[in-house]
């Protein structure tokens, strides 16, 4: 009877919505293993014959096919560095069609870049200056510590230290608006897949909705009883956040206005993002690496020690993890750290294990990193120090976008693998 208990308390509570889901799904496993050949009902405007998706068929969003990926080791030598930030590398994103890499760091003179992949040159420089100072020039007077692109590529978001964030136009770098009211440095930020709705996290314990296309502001989400140090979103009306060290990861269901809590963890959780609309994977400064599925409270699994120990003042303490990456909708991550290496790493089936693929050799602290939309490539914004504080330097390391080449093949699905594409 108590782990029955037990059980139940670990559910997170279905709204009907994702009720109805779980159940189109059950229903068309089903008819994969029984091999049925009467269709299931097919959305209106689907394809003659097509399987129909339960998203698709229930909720009217797009489908969401799991990708299972081989990578192989990539070449050191095809590994590209760009350089220009003087400080440590803290954000980066990269445009939706993968032409295009936006970084930010710690510089106090040049705050935010624009790269383009395949030449490696800096097509755009805005320069930063003193504090109080943002009205009358073009760019951040404080460290920026987050940044976002929209999925149609149009706006860009940045957030600093100083409480602000700024609205670019990603194509010519030109400044449109800025917002305020967070209380504390901005740590957070993401657009809504599809939408010009933005999320913000801060250190002031509070994550607000905006709507970038009218500059307005929507309203204020509170629950965190720390600082909040990561943020992401996709297609649904929610975002996850990281929790810092009040342990907790929260999703927040935006017109519910509800949140879930996960926990699991046991230092200060320092990033997080999404995989899929079903799961998620944070880091933590006890080097755990958790991977969750959004009805569980509990990780569904948890890999201590993810990057290994570190001999830090005659103490073994595990490395932090500083950076993860998911491969939208596929079974690949990518963690980062300061141990001198980025590690890729494959979920298992049922996102039930994870399982360690090869390290990237790569030297400092890696703060940021993204897959390409594609996954032909991941991008690292490495630096001498953490994004968040000064608390270790790497002197051998460069501040830098390092442009690491993935070679891959999808493998092919079938009748074994349900749910799998």
């Amino acid at each position: 009877g108590r782990r029955r208990r037990e059980a139940a308390e670990e559910e997170v509570e279905e709204t009907p919505q994702e009720k109805k889901l779980r159940l189109a799904k059950q229903y068309l496993e089903e008819l994969r293993q029984l091999g049925e050949s009467r269709p299931a009902p097919v959305s209106r405007g689907a394809a003659p014959g097509a399987e129909p998706d339960p998203h698709t068929l229930l909720l009217g969003s797009p489908a969401h096919s799991l990708l299972f990926l081989q990578v192989q080791p990539p070449d050191p030598a095809r590994i590209r560095v760009l350089r220009g930030h003087q400080l440590p590398v803290t954000c980066l994103v990269v445009s939706p069609d993968d032409r295009f890499i936006f970084s930010a760091s710690k510089d106090g003179s040049l705050i935010k870049c624009k790269w383009e992949v395949d030449s490696g040159k800096r097509l755009c420089v805005v320069p930063g200056g003193k504090k109080g100072t943002e009205e009358r020039h073009m760019g951040h007077a404080s460290q920026v510590l987050c940044m976002a692109i929209s999925s149609d590529g149009k706006y860009l978001a940045t957030g600093d230290r100083n409480k602000l964030i700024m609205i670019w136009d990603a194509a010519t770098c030109k400044r449109l608006h800025i917002f305020t009211g967070h209380r504390d440095a901005v740590s957070g930020l993401s657009f809504r897949k599809g939408t010009h709705q933005l999320y913000s996290a801060s250190h002031d314990r509070c994550v607000k909705v905006w709507d970038v296309g009218e500059n307005a502001y929507v309203e204020t989400l509170f629950g965190h009883q720390d600082i909040i140090t990561g943020l992401d979103s996709l297609s649904r009306e929610c975002c996850v956040t990281a929790g810092g060290r009040d342990g907790t990861v929260r999703l927040w269901k935006i017109p519910e206005e509800s949140q879930l809590v996960f926990s699991g963890h046991q230092g200060s959780i320092d990033c997080i993002q999404l995989i899929n609309e079903e799961h998620m994977v944070s880091g933590a400064d006890d080097g755990s690496l958790a991977l969750w599925g959004l009805t569980k409270k509990k990780p569904l699994v948890l890999a201590r020690q993810a990057h290994g120990e570190q001999d830090a003042q005659g103490l073994q303490q595990p490395y932090w993890i500083s950076a993860v990456a998911a491969l939208r909708n596929s079974d690949l991550l990518a963690t980062g750290s300061h141990s001198g290496s980025v590690k890729l790493w494959k979920c298992g089936e049922g996102f039930r294990n994870l399982e360690h693929l090869l390290d990237i050799p790569l030297v400092g602290f890696v703060n940021s990193l993204k897959f390409s939309a594609a996954g032909d490539f991941l991008v690292a914004g490495v630096g001498q120090e953490h994004r968040l504080g000064r608390w270790w330097r790497i002197k051998e390391a460069k501040n830098s976008i390092c442009i690491i080449p993935l070679k891959q093949k999808t493998t092919a699905s079938s009748p074994e693998s349900p749910g799998s594409s």
